[in-house]
């Protein structure tokens, strides 16, 4: 198997409490991260206490059965959800997006290697390899953007995260954050591909 991808037979590094983050060295990794005013109240009331039954119903470890379940059940109703527009959608400023966009830029081919990425009004989808501490690289994504905004905290403390497991799963990844803006008026988005995802159709 590609030292790309998720190795099932590999020791993974599990790391955080609420919510564990997986990393498998440099596998690739799709990870979304969101303004800390995007998901309403009334979403995040219902969805954290279903989300604290479902944990206690499956502890760890986790197969990958499990897993994906966990991601069919939760990432997709975060995704969705952050796709409607809620809170102050600061990264509608194009100013503030090219920040946001240059902090990641800088760590491509050093801290990380980047295939693709999305800077939607209210959250970041992003595509890449990471070459050090996954949570040390998004956080310091997180707090060198918004510094560079000129803003104080405005980031969700969390993140979720995928693990790639396969060269179907990379493309299909993709192509989600490919068409994740579609709908969004012109200028309020900000889609960056490589060259090895512009070779995906």
């Amino acid at each position: 198997m590609s030292p790309d991808f998720l190795d099932p037979r590999s020791p993974v590094a599990i790391h955080g409490k609420k919510l564990p983050h997986w990393q498998q060295g440099p596998a690739w990794q799709f990870v979304t991260f969101r303004l800390k005013d995007s998901l309403p109240a009334d979403f995040l009331a219902p969805y954290r206490n279903q989300r604290t039954a479902w944990l206690r119903l499956h502890p760890e470890p986790w197969t990958d059965e499990i897993r994906r379940e966990f991601h069919r059940v939760f990432s997709t109703r975060i995704h969705d959800w952050l796709d409607k527009g809620h809170g102050s959608c600061l990264l509608r400023d194009p100013e503030k997006r090219q920040a946001m966009g240059d902090v990641m830029m800088r760590d491509d081919g050093s801290r990380a290697e980047l295939a693709c990425w999305v800077i939607m009004p209210n959250h970041v989808h992003v595509l890449f390899s990471p070459h050090t501490e996954l949570a040390k690289l998004v956080g310091l994504w997180k707090g060198v953007s918004a510094r560079e905004m000129g803003l104080g905290p405005v980031w969700q403390r969390n993140y979720h995260d995928t693990l790639i497991r396969s060269t179907e799963h990379f493309a299909a990844v993709v192509r989600y954050i490919r068409k994740n803006p579609l709908a969004l008026p012109a200028g309020t988005f900000t889609l960056w591909e490589s060259d090895q995802a512009r070779q995906i159709e």
